[in-house]
C-alpha cells in the first residue's frame, strides 16, 4: 500500500493585501508544522512572487488557476510558464467557482490540467457536485464525469492532487459530515482503480474542501481515504495551522 502524505492546501481566493499575507506569512514561516504534511498556499495571481519571495521553501505555492498555452494575446490570463517563473510550483484547477462563476467547461479545465502538466507544474484538480446534484442523488454521475475528463488529460498522476469539494459546503458553513466525505473519497478511488490503475488509486492523495476548520478537521482527517483539505477561508487565519497539523 502507497504511503500518500497528508496534503493541505490553502486557497486564499480573491483576499489579502500585502499587509495582511505578511503577517499570514510570518504566522506560517514561524508555526510548528507536521513535517510529515505537505504545505500548499494558493496566492491571488498578483502576489504570486511575493508569497512564493516571503514564504519559507518547506510551504509550497500554488495560482490558483492559469490558461491551456504557454503564451498570446489572450488579455487577462496567466500561462504555467509564468507562474514556475515567479517560483511557483503548482496549479488549482477546476475550482467550483471557475466553473460556476465564470462558466469553465470540463473541456477547458481538462485542456489546462493537460498543459500544466506538460509544463511541469503540479496541479490541484477540483471536483464536486452541487445541492441540486446531491438532492437529485446524481454526486456520483457529477464528480465521475468530473473525474473521467481530468484522467484523460493527466500525463503523470505523481503530480496530481484530486481535490473533492462539494459546492453546497464552499463557503457556507455546511460541511459535510466525515461520513459523507469518506463515502464519496471511497468511490473517487475505487473509480480510479477500475478505470486507470491500482497504483494510481492506491498512491494519489484525495484531498476533502468546503467549509474546513479547526474544529472539524481532526474528525476529517481521521477517515481512511481523506488525505487533506483545501481550506478556504480559514487559511486566512491563524487556525489554519491547526489545519495543517490535524494529523499530528
Amino acid at each position: 500500500m502507497a504511503q500518500r502524505n497528508f496534503f493541505v492546501g490553502g486557497n486564499w481566493k480573491m483576499n489579502g493585501n500585502k499587509e495582511s499575507l505578511e503577517e499570514l506569512i510570518s504566522t506560517l514561516n514561524t508555526a510548528s508544522l507536521h513535517d510529515q504534511t505537505e504545505v500548499v498556499c494558493g496566492a491571488p495571481s498578483i502576489y504570486l512572487d511575493f508569497a512564493r519571495c516571503m514564504l519559507d521553501l518547506r510551504i509550497g505555492v500554488a495560482a490558483q488557476n492559469c490558461y491551456n498555452v504557454a503564451k498570446g494575446a489572450f488579455t487577462g490570463e496567466i500561462s504555467p510558464a509564468m507562474i514556475k517563473d515567479c517560483g511557483a510550483e503548482w496549479v488549482i484547477l477546476g475550482h467550483s467557482e471557475r466553473r460556476h462563476v465564470f462558466g469553465e467547461s470540463d473541456e477547458l479545465i481538462g485542456q489546462k490540467v493537460a498543459h500544466a502538466l506538460e509544463s511541469d507544474l503540479s496541479v490541484i484538480a477540483c471536483i464536486g457536485e452541487k445541492l441540486e446534484e446531491r438532492e437529485a442523488g446524481t454526486t456520483e454521475e457529477v464528480v465521475y464525469a468530473q473525474t473521467q475528463v481530468i484522467s484523460e488529460n493527466v500525463s503523470d498522476w505523481g503530480k496530481v492532487v484530486l481535490a473533492y469539494e462539494p459546492v453546497w459546503a464552499i463557503g457556507t458553513g455546511k460541511t459535510a459530515s466525515p461520513e459523507q466525505a469518506q463515502e464519496v473519497h471511497e468511490k473517487l478511488r475505487a473509480w480510479l482503480r477500475s478505470n486507470v490503475s491500482d497504483d494510481v488509486a492506491d498512491s494519489v492523495r484525495i484531498i476533502y474542501g468546503g467549509s474546513v476548520t479547526a474544529g472539524n478537521c481532526r474528525e476529517l482527517a481521521s477517515q481512511n481515504d481523506v488525505d487533506g483539505f483545501l481550506v478556504g477561508g480559514a487559511s486566512l487565519k491563524p487556525e489554519f495551522i491547526e489545519i495543517i497539523n490535524a494529523r499530528a
